[in-house]
Protein backbone atom coordinates (compact mmCIF):
# COMPACT_ATOMS: atom_id res chain seq x y z
CA UNK A 1 0.00 0.00 0.00
CA UNK A 2 1.40 3.42 -0.82
CA UNK A 3 0.58 7.05 -1.47
CA UNK A 4 -1.64 9.64 0.11
CA UNK A 5 -1.62 10.69 3.75
CA UNK A 6 -0.76 8.08 6.36
CA UNK A 7 -1.82 8.93 9.92
CA UNK A 8 -0.18 6.78 12.58
CA UNK A 9 -2.32 6.86 15.71
CA UNK A 10 -6.09 6.89 16.14
CA UNK A 11 -5.92 9.56 18.83
CA UNK A 12 -8.13 12.65 18.74
CA UNK A 13 -5.29 14.41 16.91
CA UNK A 14 -4.99 11.63 14.37
CA UNK A 15 -8.70 11.24 13.66
CA UNK A 16 -9.33 14.97 13.56
CA UNK A 17 -6.48 15.29 11.05
CA UNK A 18 -8.10 12.66 8.83
CA UNK A 19 -11.51 14.32 9.05
CA UNK A 20 -10.07 17.79 8.48
CA UNK A 21 -8.22 16.64 5.36
CA UNK A 22 -11.57 15.85 3.77
CA UNK A 23 -13.02 19.16 4.97
CA UNK A 24 -10.06 20.92 3.34
CA UNK A 25 -10.81 19.19 0.05
CA UNK A 26 -7.96 16.69 0.09
CA UNK A 27 -8.91 14.01 -2.46
CA UNK A 28 -6.05 11.54 -2.05
CA UNK A 29 -5.86 8.35 -0.04
CA UNK A 30 -6.18 8.83 3.75
CA UNK A 31 -5.20 5.90 5.98
CA UNK A 32 -5.23 5.75 9.78
CA UNK A 33 -3.23 3.06 11.58
CA UNK A 34 -4.21 2.36 15.20
CA UNK A 35 -2.63 -0.18 17.54
CA UNK A 36 -5.89 -0.84 19.41
CA UNK A 37 -8.53 -3.01 17.77
CA UNK A 38 -11.39 -0.74 18.89
CA UNK A 39 -12.76 2.01 16.70
CA UNK A 40 -10.89 5.20 17.64
CA UNK A 41 -12.41 6.81 20.71
CA UNK A 42 -12.19 9.93 22.84
CA UNK A 43 -9.95 9.81 25.93
CA UNK A 44 -11.47 12.42 28.33
CA UNK A 45 -14.56 10.26 29.09
CA UNK A 46 -12.30 7.52 30.48
CA UNK A 47 -11.93 9.50 33.72
CA UNK A 48 -15.04 11.67 33.45
CA UNK A 49 -17.88 9.32 32.44
CA UNK A 50 -19.92 7.82 35.33
CA UNK A 51 -18.54 4.55 36.66
CA UNK A 52 -21.82 2.75 36.05
CA UNK A 53 -21.63 3.42 32.29
CA UNK A 54 -19.31 2.70 29.36
CA UNK A 55 -16.69 5.35 28.60
CA UNK A 56 -16.31 4.39 24.93
CA UNK A 57 -17.18 7.47 22.86
CA UNK A 58 -16.17 6.87 19.21
CA UNK A 59 -14.28 9.58 17.34
CA UNK A 60 -15.17 7.95 14.03
CA UNK A 61 -17.66 5.20 13.24
CA UNK A 62 -17.13 2.61 10.52
CA UNK A 63 -19.92 4.19 8.46
CA UNK A 64 -18.39 7.64 8.80
CA UNK A 65 -14.97 6.32 7.79
CA UNK A 66 -16.52 4.74 4.70
CA UNK A 67 -18.43 7.90 3.77
CA UNK A 68 -15.29 10.04 4.15
CA UNK A 69 -13.07 7.57 2.33
CA UNK A 70 -10.82 7.07 5.35
CA UNK A 71 -9.24 3.63 5.58
CA UNK A 72 -8.87 2.35 9.14
CA UNK A 73 -6.13 -0.19 9.87
CA UNK A 74 -7.00 -1.33 13.40
CA UNK A 75 -5.10 -3.66 15.72
CA UNK A 76 -1.79 -2.94 14.00
CA UNK A 77 1.04 -1.01 15.65
CA UNK A 78 3.79 0.90 13.86
CA UNK A 79 7.20 -0.46 14.87
CA UNK A 80 9.55 1.51 12.63
CA UNK A 81 9.68 4.64 10.49
CA UNK A 82 11.97 4.78 7.44
CA UNK A 83 11.87 8.41 6.30
CA UNK A 84 14.25 7.99 3.37
CA UNK A 85 12.02 5.30 1.88
CA UNK A 86 8.83 7.09 3.03
CA UNK A 87 7.67 3.89 4.70
CA UNK A 88 6.20 2.81 8.03
CA UNK A 89 6.71 -0.78 9.15
CA UNK A 90 3.86 -2.45 11.05
CA UNK A 91 4.11 -5.18 13.67
CA UNK A 92 2.90 -7.80 11.18
CA UNK A 93 5.75 -6.99 8.78
CA UNK A 94 3.64 -4.97 6.34
CA UNK A 95 5.25 -1.86 4.84
CA UNK A 96 3.01 1.18 4.32
CA UNK A 97 4.22 3.93 2.01
CA UNK A 98 3.11 7.54 2.18
CA UNK A 99 3.32 10.89 0.45
CA UNK A 100 2.68 12.73 3.72
CA UNK A 101 2.95 11.22 7.21
CA UNK A 102 1.20 12.46 10.35
CA UNK A 103 2.56 11.15 13.66
CA UNK A 104 -0.23 11.00 16.26
CA UNK A 105 0.71 8.10 18.55
CA UNK A 106 0.31 10.12 21.74
CA UNK A 107 1.28 8.69 25.10
CA UNK A 108 0.66 5.67 27.31
CA UNK A 109 0.15 5.54 31.05
CA UNK A 110 3.37 5.30 33.02
CA UNK A 111 3.44 1.68 34.20
CA UNK A 112 2.37 0.91 37.73
CA UNK A 113 5.07 -0.34 40.10
CA UNK A 114 2.57 -2.96 41.25
CA UNK A 115 0.45 -5.53 39.44
CA UNK A 116 -2.72 -7.44 40.19
CA UNK A 117 -6.29 -7.87 38.95
CA UNK A 118 -7.48 -4.87 40.98
CA UNK A 119 -4.52 -2.57 40.30
CA UNK A 120 -5.21 -0.22 37.41
CA UNK A 121 -3.79 2.55 35.26
CA UNK A 122 -6.16 4.62 33.12
CA UNK A 123 -5.22 5.54 29.56
CA UNK A 124 -7.14 3.18 27.27
CA UNK A 125 -10.72 1.91 27.03
CA UNK A 126 -9.61 -1.53 28.26
CA UNK A 127 -8.22 0.17 31.39
CA UNK A 128 -11.50 2.00 31.99
CA UNK A 129 -13.58 -1.13 31.59
CA UNK A 130 -11.35 -3.16 33.89
CA UNK A 131 -11.52 -0.42 36.52
CA UNK A 132 -15.30 -0.32 36.34
CA UNK A 133 -15.46 -4.09 36.90
CA UNK A 134 -13.19 -3.79 39.96
CA UNK A 135 -15.22 -0.97 41.48
CA UNK A 136 -18.60 -2.68 41.17
CA UNK A 137 -17.98 -4.62 44.34
CA UNK A 138 -15.43 -2.31 45.95
CA UNK A 139 -15.90 -0.34 49.13
CA UNK A 140 -12.38 1.16 49.42
CA UNK A 141 -10.27 2.68 46.65
CA UNK A 142 -6.67 3.85 46.80
CA UNK A 143 -5.66 6.49 44.23
CA UNK A 144 -1.92 6.95 43.76
CA UNK A 145 -1.26 10.37 42.24
CA UNK A 146 -3.40 13.48 42.69
CA UNK A 147 -3.08 14.91 39.20
CA UNK A 148 -6.09 15.38 36.94
CA UNK A 149 -6.66 11.66 36.29
CA UNK A 150 -6.35 10.72 39.96
CA UNK A 151 -8.58 13.57 41.10
CA UNK A 152 -11.27 12.77 38.54
CA UNK A 153 -11.30 9.08 39.43
CA UNK A 154 -11.52 9.96 43.13
CA UNK A 155 -14.49 12.21 42.34
CA UNK A 156 -16.29 9.49 40.36
CA UNK A 157 -15.69 6.91 43.09
CA UNK A 158 -17.05 9.18 45.82
CA UNK A 159 -20.21 9.72 43.75
CA UNK A 160 -20.62 5.93 43.81
CA UNK A 161 -20.30 5.93 47.61
CA UNK A 162 -16.83 4.33 47.61
CA UNK A 163 -14.37 5.29 50.35
CA UNK A 164 -11.33 6.93 48.75
CA UNK A 165 -7.78 7.51 49.94
CA UNK A 166 -5.57 9.57 47.66
CA UNK A 167 -1.77 9.61 48.02
CA UNK A 168 0.71 12.00 46.41
CA UNK A 169 4.32 12.87 47.28
CA UNK A 170 3.66 16.61 47.00
CA UNK A 171 2.31 18.35 50.13
CA UNK A 172 -0.05 20.33 47.88
CA UNK A 173 -0.35 18.38 44.60
CA UNK A 174 -2.14 21.01 42.50
CA UNK A 175 0.47 23.59 43.51
CA UNK A 176 2.52 22.36 40.56
CA UNK A 177 -0.31 23.57 38.29
CA UNK A 178 -1.83 26.64 40.00
CA UNK A 179 0.54 27.57 42.83
CA UNK A 180 0.35 26.88 46.54
CA UNK A 181 -2.53 29.15 47.60
CA UNK A 182 -4.97 27.94 44.98
CA UNK A 183 -3.56 24.42 45.21
CA UNK A 184 -4.64 24.25 48.83
CA UNK A 185 -8.21 24.91 47.74
CA UNK A 186 -8.07 21.82 45.55
CA UNK A 187 -6.76 19.77 48.46
CA UNK A 188 -9.62 21.04 50.61
CA UNK A 189 -12.07 20.12 47.84
CA UNK A 190 -11.07 16.47 48.23
CA UNK A 191 -11.44 16.60 51.98
CA UNK A 192 -14.80 18.39 51.77
CA UNK A 193 -16.04 15.45 49.69
CA UNK A 194 -14.95 12.85 52.22
CA UNK A 195 -11.63 11.82 50.66
CA UNK A 196 -8.81 10.76 52.96
CA UNK A 197 -5.86 12.79 51.62
CA UNK A 198 -2.35 11.54 52.31
CA UNK A 199 -0.29 14.28 50.68
CA UNK A 200 3.45 14.42 51.17
CA UNK A 201 3.56 10.60 51.28
CA UNK A 202 4.25 7.73 48.90
CA UNK A 203 3.19 4.09 48.71
CA UNK A 204 6.07 1.90 49.90
CA UNK A 205 4.47 -1.47 49.19
CA UNK A 206 1.25 -3.12 48.12
CA UNK A 207 0.43 -6.62 49.36
CA UNK A 208 -2.42 -8.80 48.17
CA UNK A 209 -4.26 -10.45 51.09
CA UNK A 210 -7.58 -12.13 51.69
CA UNK A 211 -10.21 -9.43 51.57
CA UNK A 212 -8.21 -6.86 49.62
CA UNK A 213 -4.76 -5.29 49.57
CA UNK A 214 -2.65 -3.72 52.26
CA UNK A 215 -0.97 -0.53 51.13
CA UNK A 216 1.92 0.62 53.32
CA UNK A 217 2.76 4.30 53.09
CA UNK A 218 6.12 6.00 53.56
CA UNK A 219 5.02 7.28 56.98
CA UNK A 220 4.54 3.68 58.14
CA UNK A 221 0.74 3.63 58.12
CA UNK A 222 -1.18 0.83 56.42
CA UNK A 223 -4.46 1.07 54.52
CA UNK A 224 -6.71 -1.85 53.54
CA UNK A 225 -8.27 -1.29 50.11
CA UNK A 226 -10.18 -3.24 47.49
CA UNK A 227 -8.81 -1.56 44.37
CA UNK A 228 -5.98 0.76 43.34
CA UNK A 229 -5.70 3.32 40.55
CA UNK A 230 -2.18 4.47 39.72
CA UNK A 231 -1.97 7.83 37.96
CA UNK A 232 1.71 8.78 37.97
CA UNK A 233 2.10 10.35 34.57
CA UNK A 234 2.51 9.28 30.98
CA UNK A 235 5.19 7.93 28.65
CA UNK A 236 5.36 9.15 25.06
CA UNK A 237 4.84 6.52 22.36
CA UNK A 238 8.07 7.30 20.50
CA UNK A 239 9.79 3.92 20.62
CA UNK A 240 8.83 3.13 17.01
CA UNK A 241 10.63 6.32 15.97
CA UNK A 242 13.95 5.71 17.70
CA UNK A 243 15.78 4.53 14.56
CA UNK A 244 14.23 7.20 12.33
CA UNK A 245 16.71 9.99 13.00
CA UNK A 246 13.93 12.39 14.08
CA UNK A 247 14.55 14.79 16.97
CA UNK A 248 12.73 13.16 19.89
CA UNK A 249 13.75 15.12 22.99
CA UNK A 250 10.53 15.44 24.98
CA UNK A 251 8.44 14.55 21.97
CA UNK A 252 8.72 15.00 18.22
CA UNK A 253 10.18 18.42 17.46
CA UNK A 254 8.08 20.52 15.04
CA UNK A 255 7.91 24.07 13.73
CA UNK A 256 4.81 26.23 14.19
CA UNK A 257 3.29 24.67 11.06
CA UNK A 258 3.45 21.13 12.46
CA UNK A 259 6.32 20.08 10.20
CA UNK A 260 8.79 17.75 11.88
CA UNK A 261 12.26 19.26 12.23
CA UNK A 262 14.76 18.01 9.67
CA UNK A 263 12.26 15.80 7.84
CA UNK A 264 10.28 16.35 4.68
CA UNK A 265 6.61 15.41 4.34
CA UNK A 266 6.28 14.47 8.04
CA UNK A 267 4.03 16.21 10.57
CA UNK A 268 3.12 15.50 14.21
CA UNK A 269 0.06 16.37 16.31
CA UNK A 270 -1.21 15.85 19.84
CA UNK A 271 0.58 14.82 23.03
CA UNK A 272 3.61 13.49 21.16
CA UNK A 273 4.26 16.75 19.27
CA UNK A 274 6.56 19.51 20.55
CA UNK A 275 5.58 22.49 18.41
CA UNK A 276 7.43 25.80 18.27
CA UNK A 277 5.25 28.52 19.83
CA UNK A 278 6.05 32.03 18.54
CA UNK A 279 4.31 33.71 21.47
CA UNK A 280 6.53 31.85 23.94
CA UNK A 281 9.55 31.83 21.61
CA UNK A 282 10.19 28.19 22.38
CA UNK A 283 8.99 24.70 21.52
CA UNK A 284 6.67 22.94 23.95
CA UNK A 285 4.29 20.01 24.19
CA UNK A 286 0.73 20.82 25.19
CA UNK A 287 -1.00 17.67 26.44
CA UNK A 288 -4.58 18.78 26.02
CA UNK A 289 -7.52 17.70 23.88
CA UNK A 290 -8.26 21.14 22.45
CA UNK A 291 -4.66 21.67 21.38
CA UNK A 292 -4.64 18.31 19.56
CA UNK A 293 -7.76 19.31 17.62
CA UNK A 294 -6.34 22.72 16.71
CA UNK A 295 -3.04 21.18 15.61
CA UNK A 296 -4.93 18.62 13.52
CA UNK A 297 -6.86 21.34 11.70
CA UNK A 298 -3.64 23.26 11.07
CA UNK A 299 -1.77 20.24 9.70
CA UNK A 300 -4.69 19.18 7.50
CA UNK A 301 -4.78 22.66 5.97
CA UNK A 302 -1.03 22.72 5.43
CA UNK A 303 -1.02 19.32 3.73
CA UNK A 304 -3.97 20.26 1.54
CA UNK A 305 -2.69 23.78 0.76
CA UNK A 306 1.12 23.61 0.89
CA UNK A 307 1.51 27.06 -0.70
CA UNK A 308 -0.67 28.89 1.83
CA UNK A 309 0.37 27.36 5.13
CA UNK A 310 -1.01 28.40 8.51
CA UNK A 311 0.84 28.47 11.82
CA UNK A 312 -0.57 27.44 15.18
CA UNK A 313 0.35 29.39 18.31
CA UNK A 314 -1.91 27.98 21.01
CA UNK A 315 -3.21 29.27 24.28
CA UNK A 316 -2.84 26.07 26.30
CA UNK A 317 -6.19 24.86 27.60
CA UNK A 318 -7.34 21.99 29.79
CA UNK A 319 -10.52 21.22 31.65
CA UNK A 320 -11.33 18.91 34.54
CA UNK A 321 -14.53 17.83 36.31
CA UNK A 322 -13.95 17.23 40.01
CA UNK A 323 -16.93 16.78 42.36
CA UNK A 324 -19.09 19.89 41.75
CA UNK A 325 -16.25 21.95 40.26
CA UNK A 326 -15.97 22.59 36.52
CA UNK A 327 -12.32 23.59 36.20
CA UNK A 328 -10.70 25.28 33.20
CA UNK A 329 -7.05 26.30 32.87
CA UNK A 330 -5.48 28.53 30.23
CA UNK A 331 -2.14 29.75 29.02
CA UNK A 332 1.09 30.00 30.97
CA UNK A 333 1.00 30.47 34.72
CA UNK A 334 4.04 31.87 36.54
CA UNK A 335 3.77 29.95 39.78
CA UNK A 336 6.33 32.18 41.48
CA UNK A 337 3.90 35.07 41.20
CA UNK A 338 0.48 35.48 42.77
CA UNK A 339 -2.52 35.67 40.45
CA UNK A 340 -5.32 38.19 40.86
CA UNK A 341 -8.36 36.27 42.09
CA UNK A 342 -12.07 37.02 41.77
CA UNK A 343 -14.41 34.88 43.83
CA UNK A 344 -18.14 34.66 44.39
CA UNK A 345 -19.70 32.52 47.11
CA UNK A 346 -23.34 32.02 46.06
CA UNK A 347 -23.26 30.34 43.65
CA UNK A 348 -19.61 29.53 44.04
CA UNK A 349 -17.38 30.52 41.16
CA UNK A 350 -13.80 31.64 40.89
CA UNK A 351 -11.39 33.15 38.37
CA UNK A 352 -7.66 33.77 38.65
CA UNK A 353 -5.51 35.80 36.27
CA UNK A 354 -1.73 35.51 35.90
CA UNK A 355 0.34 38.15 34.12
CA UNK A 356 3.72 38.31 32.41
CA UNK A 357 6.48 40.82 33.08
CA UNK A 358 4.80 43.35 30.77
CA UNK A 359 1.46 43.17 32.57
CA UNK A 360 -0.26 41.13 29.85
CA UNK A 361 -2.61 38.32 30.84
CA UNK A 362 -0.61 35.12 30.39
CA UNK A 363 -2.64 32.48 32.19
CA UNK A 364 -5.96 31.86 33.84
CA UNK A 365 -8.04 29.52 35.98
CA UNK A 366 -11.80 29.40 36.27
CA UNK A 367 -14.11 27.28 38.39
CA UNK A 368 -17.82 27.07 37.50
CA UNK A 369 -17.56 30.24 35.38
CA UNK A 370 -17.93 29.57 31.62
CA UNK A 371 -18.23 33.21 30.53
CA UNK A 372 -15.07 34.13 32.40
CA UNK A 373 -13.32 31.22 30.70
CA UNK A 374 -14.16 32.57 27.24
CA UNK A 375 -13.13 36.10 28.22
CA UNK A 376 -9.83 34.98 29.72
CA UNK A 377 -8.83 32.83 26.79
CA UNK A 378 -9.56 35.62 24.32
CA UNK A 379 -7.61 38.14 26.39
CA UNK A 380 -4.60 35.86 26.68
CA UNK A 381 -4.63 35.15 22.93
CA UNK A 382 -4.78 38.88 22.18
CA UNK A 383 -2.07 39.78 24.70
CA UNK A 384 -4.51 42.00 26.59
CA UNK A 385 -3.77 43.60 29.98
CA UNK A 386 -4.26 41.38 33.02
CA UNK A 387 -5.44 44.29 35.18
CA UNK A 388 -8.24 45.12 32.76
CA UNK A 389 -9.67 41.61 32.48
CA UNK A 390 -9.41 41.19 36.27
CA UNK A 391 -11.39 44.40 36.78
CA UNK A 392 -14.03 43.29 34.27
CA UNK A 393 -14.45 39.94 36.01
CA UNK A 394 -14.60 41.59 39.43
CA UNK A 395 -17.35 43.89 38.16
CA UNK A 396 -19.30 40.93 36.80
CA UNK A 397 -19.03 39.11 40.13
CA UNK A 398 -20.33 42.15 42.03
CA UNK A 399 -23.33 42.48 39.72
CA UNK A 400 -24.31 38.81 40.01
Amino acid sequence: MSGGVLVVGGSVGGIRTARALRNEGYAGVVTVVEAESHLPYDKPPLSKAPLDGDAHVPLLTADEASELGIELVLGRAAVELRPQAKQVVLDDGVFLGYEELVIATGAAARPSPWTGPDVHVLRAIADARALRVSLRGANRLLVVGAGFIGAEVASLARKQGIEVTIVDPAPTPMARVVGDDLGQRFSQLHRANGVDTRFGATVSSLEQVDGGMWAELSDGTKILVDAVVVGIGAVLNTRWLESSGLALEDGVECDEYGRVAGAEHIFAVGDIARWYQPRQEKAARVEHWTNAVEQANCVAHNISHPYSTLSHDPVAYVWSDQYDWKIQLFGTRNLEGSPAVVEQSDPFRLAAVWQDSDGRASGGLTVNWPKASVQLRRTIAAGGPAEQVHAQLAGTAVQA
